[in-house]
This record gives C-alpha cells, sequence and structure tokens, in this order.
C-alpha cells in the first residue's frame, strides 16, 4: 500500500538546510512515529520483521527520496538548501490488513526533524493520500524513487556492490541476486515458498547514475551503501512485480532504498 505524504518545510524552527545523507534519519523517524502510536508493533518491525524459514529477515516496507521542487546543492558542505514551502514523500508498505487506517493515524498531523547537529529540517505532515495500486504484469516499465542496491558477500565477507553503471545494468549476478531477493520477500510475507515459474530480466532504459549513500554517517558506525538510479523495464511474476513495488527491489529498503514509481 502506498502513501503520498505532503510535508511543510517549517524553516522558523531550524531552518531550511538538510544533509545530502538523509535516508537513514528518514528511517529513524519512520520506526519513531511508529514506536509513538504502537510500541509494540514498532518494536517487532525493528527487532523481527517478516522472517523466511531460512530466518532471513525483512521490513517490507520502503520510501523515496524527498521530492524537493525548488534546492540547492552545498557541495562543500553536504547539504541541501530546501527552497521549497512543501515538499513530498512515497512511503510503500506490502501488508495492506489495517495498513491504511493504522498510517493514517500515526501520520495526521505529525511534526518531525530530520538531520543532524549541521542541518536539520523540522517538517510538519500536511496531507496524506493513498495512491491506487497499479495493474501488475509479467512487464513493467519503472523510475527509481530511491536508489536499487544489490550487493554479494565476497571471500572476506564483505559487502560488493556493482562498480559502474554497466555491470549494474548488464551483470547476470545483478539479476540473480535480485530474483532470490524477491522471492525471500515473498516467502517472507506469505509464509510459503513462490510456486509459480522463476524468472526475472531487469532493462535499464536510461543510464544508470551511481549514489553512494552513508547510513549513520559520522558515527563509528557508519557504513556505506552503493545503488543505482534509472529508467528500467522489469519482467518477472506479476506476484513479484506486487513485492517489487509494494516492498522495494533490491536490498536495504527500509533504509530508503528500491523505491520505484509505474512509469
Amino acid at each position: 500500500m502506498r502513501f503520498i505524504i505532503t510535508l511543510r518545510v517549517n524553516k522558523q524552527r531550524f531552518g531550511r538546510l538538510l544533509p545530502l545523507n538523509y535516508q537513514y534519519e528518514m528511517s529513524a523517524a519512520i520506526y519513531k512515529i511508529l514506536s509513538s502510536a504502537n510500541e509494540d508493533f514498532a518494536s517487532w518491525l525493528h527487532e523481527n520483521g517478516f522472517q523466511t524459514c531460512e530466518g532471513k529477515q525483512f521490513k517490507l516496507f520502503t520510501f523515496s527520496r524527498l521530492n524537493v521542487p525548488e534546492r540547492r546543492i552545498l557541495k562543500q558542505s553536504n547539504q541541501m538548501e530546501l527552497k521549497s514551502e512543501y515538499v513530498q514523500w512515497q512511503i510503500s508498505f506490502l501488508p495492506e490488513n489495517s495498513t491504511e487506517k493504522f498510517i493514517e493515524g500515526i501520520f495526521q498531523d505529525r511534526t518531525f526533524e530530520i538531520g543532524n547537529r549541521e542541518a536539520k529540517v523540522q517538517f510538519e505532515v500536511a496531507n496524506i493520500e493513498i495512491l491506487p495500486p497499479p495493474e501488475f504484469q509479467e512487464t513493467m516499465v519503472y523510475n527509481t524513487l530511491s536508489p536499487v542496491s544489490v550487493s554479494f558477500r565476497d571471500g572476506n565477507d564483505r559487502d560488493c556492490y556493482p562498480r559502474n553503471a554497466q555491470e549494474f545494468a548488464e551483470a547476470e549476478w545483478v539479476r540473480e541476486r535480485l530474483l532470490v531477493n524477491l522471492l525471500d520477500k515473498y516467502s517472507a510475507f506469505y509464509g510459503e515458498d513462490f510456486c509459480g515459474e522463476q524468472f526475472l530480466d531487469f532493462r535499464a532504459l536510461s543510464e544508470p547514475k551511481s549514489s553512494l549513500v552513508s547510513l549513520k554517517a559520522g558515527t563509528s558506525a557508519e557504513t556505506k551503501v552503493r545503488g543505482f538510479m534509472c529508467r528500467f523495464a522489469l519482467t518477472a511474476p506479476a506476484e513479484l512485480q506486487k513485492t517489487a513495488y509494494e516492498a522495494g527491489l533490491g536490498e536495504q529498503n527500509s533504509q530508503g532504498f528500491g523505491c520505484l514509481a509505474v512509469m
């Protein structure tokens, strides 16, 4: 279930400067808002999520980057100046039962802050809109609203990401990892393995743009995750298309990766 949330920038509170790496802070804000409404649900979502029989855990939600109509990038300070009074934000959950009223209830009239000590913005929820689901077919065309991240572990147990746009667009291991990830999410949510034909093809329709995102920036736990933004065609069973759209494509979805818009 997809929500479009319109946020008003309260520049009088902290100003209008936001760190360029704000995805972890957005994720933390979601957990905090969920916790304020239902502490048990938020704790369960954070600690466990949905789990496959092999023990893989998924949160099964994703969110977009902020859609800022007018902005100015300050590269030297790694900050962004929000010149728009209003920005939009999409958040998507695979679970549908009770999600609509739950999300509307906890986000309505909500005020929250995103940022760090150097740059912080207070947002006020101005409007919440439910986006009707698309008709899922075997081939869909998407545009990324947040970077799609995919990786594998090397012999030293390190995360390895595509080295460049060409590898992301063409490497067979990328397609294999995307398919396995969707099958695992499906299994975690429905409690059973996907029983249909298993296939996936990914075809970039625009030049993928690399995005290196720092999570927990400036702390001892800082990690860097690489993702790619582009327009692409995805061919897969309709049930897995729904999983990709609602829960995110690729990895690190609950940290703001893999949110898609249907073209």
